[in-house]
């Protein structure tokens, strides 16, 4: 079975003008920039990726583009969750179909589960493949927070079940589920990189590395080299990123920003896909917010701790 670690990006997917369809071409193109780069792993069709804005047609080709670009480079993983199991069987199974390394998949949405209805959506998923199987815990989105009670019964009952990004916001969750795993489940940081590395976290999943991939990369293996110092500076640089772009727009209200740094970079991959809103939809508001965001992007950008280390 693969064994993922260090910085994993969510990776957004390219629209042609107004979201009409998918820029296959652009997605290609940002796959080849992410390893060049050096990230060390792809998730398709995960939150950014706008996986609830898309078809089941656009899904099946978006995940063989990424698997046949990235050609055996880097893991690519697919978000195969869905509110109704047999989706999420479906999706996960096409996933596998397809060449996908692993799956990434969030408990059922919107209705709430009890522990035992997501035990049974999981052991459905699991059972359907043989692929390893990152679990997805963001209440935010999902209005469901796995217990690191959860995560373990989830660990010791599924084989394939050994992996988890962890977006509670809460970097001691983290501990908690290496705890009472014994180590067996490997949690990544979905926030709160370096409080989260200090807490067990085999890696991270965050939108950070879609638009600077090499800095996302060089802060984790700083944090594995043990330069915690470098690791910590850029963690807080990119949190403070974070934070300023989710005042403008909290949740994923955001998008059109982070689409926007992917552009500043050399990688257009259009706007998002309704209901949200363009830059250029958002006028005055989106001009201000991205004049205060862009030169704390381009400082970010400019900080090579590879460098340094080598000095």
């Amino acid at each position: 079975m693969a064994e993922f670690r260090g910085s994993y990006i969510i990776a957004y997917t390219p629209f042609t003008e107004g979201g009409a369809a998918i820029d296959h071409e652009g997605l290609r193109r940002f796959i080849d920039w992410q390893i060049k780069e050096g990230t060390h792993g792809l998730i398709a069709l995960g939150s950014f990726g706008q996986f609830l804005s898309i078809t089941d047609e656009e899904r099946t080709a978006i995940v063989e583009s990424f698997v046949s670009q990235a050609a055996g480079r880097a893991p690519v993983l697919v978000g195969t969750m869905d509110a109704h199991t047999p989706n999420a069987v479906r999706y996960s199974k096409e996933a596998e179909a397809l060449g996908a390394d692993g799956i990434m998949v969030a408990p059922p949405y919107y209705y709430t589960p009890t522990d035992d209805e997501i035990f049974e959506y999981y052991k459905k998923v699991s059972e359907a493949v043989s692929i390893p199987i990152m679990l997805y815990n963001n209440p935010f989105t999902t209005n469901v927070d796995m217990s690191a009670a959860l995560v373990a019964r989830l660990t010791k009952a599924f084989e394939n079940v050994r992996y988890i990004k962890e977006s509670s916001g809460f970097a001691d969750r983290t501990y908690d589920i290496v705890r009472l795993t014994d180590g067996v489940m490997n949690s990544f940081a979905g926030s709160r990189v370096y409080e989260s590395f200090l807490m067990g976290a085999a890696g991270y999943v965050s939108p950070p590395g879609s638009y600077a991939p090499r800095q996302s990369a060089q802060m984790w293996e700083s944090l594995v080299n043990g330069d915690l110092a470098g690791g910590k500076l850029l963690s807080d640089k990119f949190a403070e990123l974070a934070r300023t772009i989710r005042a403008g727009h909290p949740s994923y209200g955001n998008l059109c920003y982070n689409r926007e740094l992917v552009r500043l970079a050399g990688y257009p991959i259009g706007d998002p896909r309704p209901p949200f809103f363009s830059l250029a939809t958002l006028g005055k508001e989106g001009a201000e917010r991205m004049a205060q965001i862009t030169p704390m992007f381009e400082e970010i950008r400019s900080i090579n701790l590879a460098k340094a280390a080598a000095e």
